[in-house]
């Protein structure tokens, strides 16, 4: 009795990672007759895979169709077995799973085979080694009848060669891919202060690098305008290049002050030459402006006076002078004036009130007197506290150049006529200051 319209296979199934792969597995039943002891003939079921083989990848899988065949006598009554449909190759071995079962009716030698049909897969672990391995299908667990008389029993097994092999790497499309990698001390405006390290990363993810030139390490040591590196590399997908451009000033520029104090040089004041100008100039990436002056000063004490100048690449030089300017030196105030001394600090001169004195004195600038009355500041007169530890008192009253200031050419010294303020017992404090800042102290005390 023939089961050929209930277990025909179905289509090949196209297999989960987009390959469709079919691997017929016949499985033909012959006629074999077993020599028993009562010499009663059997059915047997018969596996014959076909010769060649498949090539699969790690991780791919494909389908199989697996073709059974019964011939024979089974008179003792209905039969099962089962045979797997899918199989692992994992670890060098094959793994059955997802059996099927089928059943075979009583049946006598003289009827037509039964044939049976079901569909698989074959699948390779990932990962797994490349080689060839071979698949053995056959049918198993074989269940009889309890009856007399013939029964079903297992026949060959075939063998399949499954080949494992890796993919073949994608068709490169692309061409390299070329990274510069540049190393040095960035100025302003796209140029470098210092030597540069240029250097190329190229890669290709779908091929190997075939060929580069130009793209070994390279230093720019020496300032230039611009000097062009290119590497270029050539893979399966094609050639690429890459270019920078490297701008390398790293030498400030050249500054200079014109005129003004000369380095190392003292002047008295008043004598201090006039503020300095500059010159800069720079032939790498030119001046940012122009040079300045700064620090120049006519005060007493100790200055320097610096020129500064900048490139656009950032660089900056400077040029300096340190000079100092001296004081003037004072003498007085003269007679009939005494003046403090070491001993006595506050040495007071008595005078009457409403009286005038006349303060007498000299200015010098080193060797030389100044004569003109604009050499002095201002004349400034205070009342103190006579007794040591109180507070003063300001009293309105100040003279400058202008008023009973003069300078005596016969007896070649300032005077300042101070007429005192009447009444008695009061105490003050004459300042003398000249325009340098320097001056000279005296006190009084009306009787």
């Amino acid at each position: 009795m023939s089961h050929r319209g209930r277990h025909m296979a179905p289509r090949l199934r196209r297999m989960s990672r987009g390959w469709a792969i079919p691997l017929t597995l016949a499985m033909l039943m012959v006629w074999s007759a077993v020599a028993l002891a009562s010499e009663v003939a059997v059915s047997v079921v018969d596996v014959t895979t076909p010769t060649g083989s498949v090539t699969l990848a790690p991780g791919q899988s494909g389908n199989i169709t697996i073709n059974l065949r019964v011939t024979g006598n089974q008179a003792a009554g209905p039969a099962t077995f089962e045979v797997y449909r899918d199989w692992t190759l994992s670890g060098g071995t094959f793994v059955g799973s997802n059996p099927q079962e089928f059943t075979v009716d009583n049946r006598v030698a003289q009827d037509d085979a039964d044939e049976f049909s079901t569909t698989g897969t074959v699948e390779v672990a990932a990962g797994h080694a490349e080689g060839t391995f071979t698949l053995v299908v056959g049918a198993f667990d074989i269940q009889n009848a309890t009856g007399s008389g013939g029964k079903l029993a297992a026949g060959d097994s075939s063998s399949y060669q499954i080949i494992v092999e890796a993919p073949a790497p994608p068709a490169d499309t692309t061409p390299p891919v070329i990274t510069p990698t540049i190393t040095g001390t960035a100025g302003n405006n796209g140029w470098y202060t210092s030597d540069v390290t240029v250097s190329w990363t190229v890669t290709d993810a779908e091929s190997a690098i075939s060929s580069t030139s130009g793209c070994e390490p390279s230093t720019v040591d020496s300032d230039t305008v611009g000097e062009l590196l290119t590497c270029t590399a050539t893979s399966g997908g094609g050639t690429a290049s890459s270019s920078v451009t490297i701008k390398r000033d790293a030498t400030p520029p050249t500054v200079s002050l014109v005129g003004g104090p000369a380095d190392g040089q003292s002047y008295y004041f008043g004598s201090v030459p006039v503020a300095p100008t500059c010159v800069a100039s720079d032939t790498m990436s030119g001046l940012d402006g122009s040079c300045s002056v700064s620090g120049y000063e006519t005060s007493v004490g100790t200055h320097t006076v610096t020129a500064s100048a900048s490139d656009l690449a950032g660089n900056t030089n400077t040029d300096g002078a340190e000079y100092t300017v001296l004081a003037w030196s004072l003498t007085g105030f003269y007679r009939p004036v005494e003046m403090p001394t070491t001993e006595s600090p506050t040495l007071y001169n008595t005078v009457k009130g409403g009286s005038t004195v006349p303060l007498k004195f000299e200015v010098y600038a080193g060797p030389t007197e100044l004569t003109a009355t604009a050499v002095i500041q201002s004349f400034g007169v205070s009342k103190t506290a006579c007794v040591p530890g109180s507070g003063d008192d300001p009293v309105d009253f100040t003279t400058t150049g202008g008023t009973s200031l003069r300078y005596d050419e016969v007896e070649g010294q300032f005077v300042q006529n101070w007429q005192t303020p009447k009444g008695s017992g009061n105490c003050y404090r004459v300042t003398m200051t000249t325009q340098d800042g320097s001056f000279l102290v005296a006190y009084f005390k009306t009787k």
